[in-house]
C-alpha cells in the first residue's frame, strides 16, 4: 500500500486520541467462542513475529520508496480520533516518550528496541538501499526492480496523470543508478545486452544481501501482461535506446517481455518475487488493473514454477480470489495494510477466517510500517500491525474452534504459521 497520507493530519492524531486513553480497536467475538478467544489471545500475543513486509526507516529518508504518492485520502483507521494512537504510545513509550527510546538505544539498537517491545523477531525492509541504522540481523532487504522495466524516455507515460508524473522521474533515476552500479557508461547495443544487464541486476543486489525483489507496478500499469515474442520487442528496444518516446503499446510489449525475463531469472535466483496487489492510494490507481485475475495467467505459467510469488496486501479487494490463487505450490499471500491500517481488527477478523479455513499454509503477516511524518513514524505502524493480527487471528480461530472445524491445538499451529513460521520458512 503506497502511503498517501495527509501527514499534518496524522500528527495530530495522537494529540486528539490522548482523550481516549484506556480505549483501543477490538475484534467482536461470537458469543460462543469468546471464552476461546480470551484463551488463545495470551498465547498468541507471545508468538514471535516475522514482519513479511514494512518500510522501516525516519521520516524524509528518500531510500525507503521511489514511487511517493501525493498526498489523497486516507482510512478512517488513520484520520484523528482513533484511540489506538494513545494504545500505541501507550505499548512503546510509556510514559518516556519516544526520545528517551532513542537516547538509550542509539544506532541500529533503536529500531531492534522498537522490534523488541512489540515481539518482532524478524521485519522485512522494503528500500532503495538499506541504511546503517538497519541491523542486518533483524532487518532483511528487499530491493524495487521496477526501473528496469522503463529504460526509455518516459516523459509520454509521465504525461497520463499527476501520480504518474510523480512516479516516473524517480525510476529514471533509478533506472541510471542500476546503469552505474553494474559499470556502463550507455545503454545496452542490443536487447540480449540490455536482458543480461537485467540479470545483473538482480545478481548484484542478491549479492549485497537482499532476499526478494519487489515490483510496485501496480501504481504503474494494469496486471495483464501479454506474451510477447522476442522478435517484436528487439525493434522497440533498438528504435529508443537512443532516444525518442515510445507510445504506450510499445512500452507496454517492451515491459511484458522484460517483466517475464525477471520472473524467470529470479527463478533461477531463487530469488523470491513480491507484488504489490492491492488497491492503491493516489487519485487515479486502477483498481480493475489490479485485480488478481489480470495477473492469474503469469502466475498459474508453468514456466515460473520454480519462481516464489508474494502477493503483497493480499490482494483485497480482491482476497477472496487470492486465497485460491495462493494454493499453487510457489504463490503466498502477506497481510500488510490490509490487515494494519485499512482494517480494523473486527473486519480483518473476517479475512483471516476465510483465509484460514481454506489455506492457512499460504497467509503470512505483515505489517507494511512505514514513517509518516518526524510525529508518526515507522514505530506507530508496527504497533498497528501487531496489534490487529494478534487480536484478529485469536478471533478468527477462537470462532472455528467454536464452529468445531479445528482443535485448539490446531489453532495455536495456524497462528505460529502466520505470524511466523510461514514466511519464516520462504527465506530459510
Amino acid at each position: 500500500m503506497k502511503h498517501g497520507v495527509a501527514a499534518l493530519a496524522l500528527a495530530a492524531a495522537a494529540t486528539i486520541a490522548a482523550t481516549h486513553a484506556s480505549a483501543q480497536s477490538r475484534p467482536l467475538v461470537a458469543p460462543e467462542a469468546a471464552a476461546i478467544y480470551q484463551r488463545l489471545l495470551p498465547q498468541i500475543s507471545r508468538i514471535k513475529i516475522f514482519d513479511h513486509h514494512a518500510h522501516p526507516g525516519i521520516a524524509g529518508d528518500e531510500e525507503i520508496d521511489p514511487a511517493p504518492v501525493p498526498e489523497g485520502a486516507m482510512p478512517l483507521r488513520l484520520t484523528p480520533g482513533n484511540p489506538d494512537w494513545a494504545a500505541a504510545n501507550r505499548a512503546l513509550w510509556g510514559v518516556t516518550g519516544k526520545g528517551r527510546l532513542k537516547s538509550l538505544h542509539p544506532g541500529a539498537a533503536y529500531f531492534n528496541a522498537v522490534l523488541d517491545k512489540l515481539g518482532i523477531e524478524t521485519s522485512i525492509a522494503n528500500r532503495i538501499t538499506m541504511s546503517a541504522d538497519l541491523d542486518p540481523a533483524r532487518f532483511k532487504w528487499v530491493f524495487y526492480i521496477d526501473p528496469v522495466l522503463f529504460p526509455f524516455d518516459t516523459s509520454g507515460l509521465a504525461a497520463r496523470n499527476s501520480d504518474q508524473a510523480a512516479f516516473m522521474p524517480n525510476q529514471a533515476k533509478l533506472q541510471r543508478r542500476f546503469r552505474q552500479q553494474a559499470g556502463l557508461t550507455a545503454a545496452a547495443a542490443d536487447l540480449a545486452g540490455y536482458l543480461g544487464f537485467v540479470t545483473r541486476v538482480l545478481e548484484d543486489h542478491q549479492r549485497r544481501g537482499a532476499v526478494a525483489a519487489k515490483f510496485e507496478i501496480a501504481y504503474f500499469r494494469s496486471f495483464v501482461f501479454d506474451d510477447p515474442p522476442r522478435d517484436s520487442v528487439e525493434p522497440i528496444y533498438a528504435r529508443y535506446r537512443d532516444g525518442g518516446v515510445p507510445s504506450a503499446a510499445e512500452y507496454k510489449t517492451f515491459q511484458d517481455f522484460v517483466f517475464r525475463h525477471v520472473l524467470t531469472e529470479c527463478g533461477r535466483l531463487h530469488l523470491p518475487v513480491h507484488l504489490h496487489s492491492s488497491a492503491g492510494a493516489g487519485d487515479y490507481f486502477s483498481i480493475a488493473g489490479v485485480n488478481l485475475l489480470n495477473l492469474e495467467p503469469v502466475l498459474r505459467d508453468p514456466r515460473y514454477l520454480s519462481t516464489t510469488f508474494v502477493l503483497i496486501h493480499g490482494g483485497y479487494p480482491f482476497d477472496q480470489q487470492a486465497i485460491f490463487i495462493a494454493m499453487m505450490k510457489n504463490v503466498w499471500l502477506d497481510s500488510s495494510a490490509t490487515g494494519s491500517f485499512l482494517m480494523y481488527p473486527n473486519q480483518f477478523k473476517d479475512v483471516l477466517k476465510r483465509w484460514f479455513e481454506i489455506q492457512p499454509s499460504k497467509v503470512t503477516y505483515g505489517s507494511d510500517a512505514f514513517p509518516v511524518d518526524a510525529s508518526i513514524g515507522t514505530e506507530e505502524l508496527y504497533w498497528f500491525g501487531v496489534h490487529n493480527a494478534r487480536t484478529a487471528a485469536a478471533a478468527a480461530l477462537a470462532e472455528m474452534i467454536a464452529a468445531r472445524e479445528i482443535t485448539e491445538p490446531q489453532a495455536l499451529v495456524i497462528a505460529r504459521g502466520y505470524l511466523h513460521d510461514n514466511a519464516a520458512a520462504l527465506y530459510r
